[in-house]
């Protein structure tokens, strides 16, 4: 089984890490030439193309500046632990063991708009590019034409030894759709995770995002190896809700608090 997350928008490299293993992307040449378009831009257009406060579009035309297809300690960061969001929140990796994260590194990927996919411990320099951006690069429109099929292409090589081959979208549709699912080879299984307050039942983002998370924790820390051991995600009050649920959606719900 394949386990999707989203990024974050938030990013933390000054809090401290532990020692932890570290890999290269597998997507540097695609990340450099995106790059480089984005370099051309000012922080005015970066401000306008993404919908950022000056602030936040300066901060980014300096990254885009500083980025290096030379990954160093100095300059990158392990993504799981660069991440800093409600989803990050709820996978909480830094408190998980190195078994554990090497266990992630195989089953988890995260989608990118930069970096395409990245392991949980693949280096990463910090950056700001949504999926939905509208992104112009050569003869592509929008980063989704960008990286057309290369992203399914990948997910393909990564389950091709599984026999039953699944994918389990922890990710938000903005990034999913980013995997090209006629050329996906396997089944896709969706969480939903709903709050009841006074018996109606809704997903509310900040707390899906967070359960989202926590799911992604849940299958790491109990190696998760077929859909069925999902359903017995029971973090933070969720609970499966087989009659709200099937083959391609499993719903889970939790009494909201207040």
């Amino acid at each position: 089984m394949l386990f999707l997350l989203s990024p974050a928008k938030s990013l933390d490299y000054d809090a401290p890490i532990a020692d932890a293993p570290h890999t290269r992307p597998q997507f540097i040449p695609q990340s450099e030439a995106l790059i480089e378009v984005l370099r051309e831009k000012s922080p005015q257009e970066i401000a306008s193309l993404m919908s950022l406060s000056d602030k936040l579009a300066a901060l980014n035309v300096a990254r885009y500046q500083a980025w290096s297809p030379r990954f160093t300690a100095r300059n990158s960061r392990q993504a799981v632990l660069a991440f800093d969001g409600d989803v990050y929140d709820g996978l909480a990796a830094r408190t998980l063991g190195v078994d554990d994260l090497e266990w992630a590194q195989r089953h988890l990927a995260i989608l990118s708009g930069l970096y395409g996919v990245l392991r949980p411990l693949d280096w990463m320099q910090p950056y700001r590019l949504e999926m939905g951006t509208a992104l112009n690069v050569g003869d592509h429109a929008n980063l989704y034409q960008f990286w057309g099929p290369r992203i399914a292409d990948h997910l393909n090589r990564q389950i091709a030894a599984d026999k039953t081959p699944v994918v389990v979208n922890l990710a938000s549709q903005e990034y999913f759709k980013s995997v090209d699912r006629k050329v996906l080879k396997a089944r896709v299984i969706e969480c939903v995770f709903e709050e009841d307050k006074d018996g109606h039942y809704k997903i509310i983002s900040f707390f899906a995002k967070r359960a989202r998370g926590l799911m992604a924790r849940y299958a790491i820390t109990h190696r998760v190896s077929t859909p069925r051991q999902l359903e017995g995600f029971n973090l933070d009050g969720y609970r499966f809700d087989g009659a709200a649920s099937d083959a391609e959606k499993l719903v889970f719900r939790r009494k909201m608090a207040g």
